[in-house]
């Protein structure tokens, strides 16, 4: 039985495509998109979790002051306020991305397409040629968690990571390294 499979152009593309497929990234909630201090500021005194983001960025203010911000769009108010209102802000209106599941960090991958390690070029995951198997639970996921957690985990760094953390870790360094200079990989995740 055929377990989740990402596939791309590259490597850290498929690595991308597979762990969308099992977790919900880092986002932005459609929600909040005041551009002015006023209106931010009042869509996050109308919750509580939008008071504590206020709390959390710095902003200490007595009540009186915050009334009057917020009966008057036009209340003149310091730069390092209107500053600290946006921090709150944007922490509030960005979901963080859920953490990478054990069921992952700790999976066999079999990684489909063109795999370079020496001399020894071949198209993995053919008649001819297993697919490249990893165990991913003997590899340091630390780095790809921290870029996947900030929303930074970009193609290039997902596969830099997976060779040098997790793909070294299981089966060492290759010949001579290991490259993906292949234009279409699949990951299947067992």
């Amino acid at each position: 039985m055929a377990g989740p499979t990402g596939h791309g152009r590259s490597l850290g593309a498929a690595l991308n495509d597979l762990l969308h497929s099992q977790v919900t990234p880092r986002h932005r909630l459609s929600t909040y998109t005041a551009q002015h201090w006023h209106a931010q500021l009042s869509q996050l005194t109308g919750t509580h979790r939008g008071h504590q983001a206020l709390a959390d960025a710095g902003l200490n203010v007595t009540t009186k002051t915050l009334i009057n911000w917020l009966s008057d769009p036009e209340y003149s108010i310091r730069r390092s306020y209107i500053d600290l209102i946006h921090t709150a802000y944007e922490n509030t209106a960005i979901v963080p991305a859920d953490p990478v599941p054990d069921h992952v960090r700790n999976g066999q991958f079999e990684i489909s397409g063109i795999v370079k390690t020496g001399d020894d070029e071949r198209e993995r995951g053919t008649r001819r040629a297993a697919p490249l198997r990893i165990d991913a639970s003997r590899g340091n996921w630390e780095a790809i968690e921290e870029l996947w957690r900030s929303g930074e985990l970009s193609d290039d760094a997902f596969e830099d990571h997976f060779v040098d953390d997790i793909i070294v870790a299981d089966i060492g360094e290759g010949t001579d390294g290991w490259e993906f200079g292949g234009s279409t990989y699949s990951v299947e995740l067992r």
